[in-house]
């Protein structure tokens, strides 16, 4: 048998809800940090605010009429920003996965431009697409240059 609550028990018990536990909501911030290679928990709260915002843009611009000219440089300007450096160099090869890609960058072999990039959540615009390559020094580049026999002795010098 149960013995009964006393009166200070009885009173905490109303202020916790057993049925929506905080760890519950945990899984789903599991899976979020899982899927884009997010390492700490504290950017998590920052990804959900950021996507909460381009989510409800998305929806204010989807809202506005088909034939609108604004609607469709919104969307145009929209889909521009919002590419990510691991996804980018997934899609051209330069990496077999996200994970890898973000190992990548984070090691400091790729760059956009002149710039050598380590942050994974660097936004790549289409202008800049094309110059996303590895860095001059980069162990991969020259694995990469091997591979394809246009590797230049000269270049180990410099």
């Amino acid at each position: 048998m149960v013995r009964k609550l006393k009166y200070h028990e009885q009173k905490l018990l109303k202020k916790v809800d057993f049925i929506s536990w905080e760890v519950d909501q945990n899984l789903h911030e599991v899976k979020v940090l899982r899927r884009f290679h997010i390492e700490k928990r504290e950017d998590y709260t920052k990804y959900n605010k950021l996507s909460r915002s381009v989510r409800e843009l998305a929806r204010k611009i989807r809202d506005l009429g088909e034939k609108d000219g604004f609607r469709a440089k919104c969307t145009s300007q929209l889909l521009n920003k919002l590419r990510r450096l691991p996804t980018i160099m997934v899609k051209l090869r330069m990496a077999q996965n996200l994970k890898t890609a973000i190992t990548f960058i984070e090691q400091g072999h790729v760059r956009v431009g002149p710039e050598i990039i380590t942050d994974p959540a660097f936004l790549v615009t289409r202008n800049t697409e094309d110059f996303v390559t590895w860095v001059d020094s980069s162990k991969i580049k020259q694995h990469v240059m091997e591979y394809n026999e246009q590797r230049d002795d000269f270049d180990l010098v410099v």
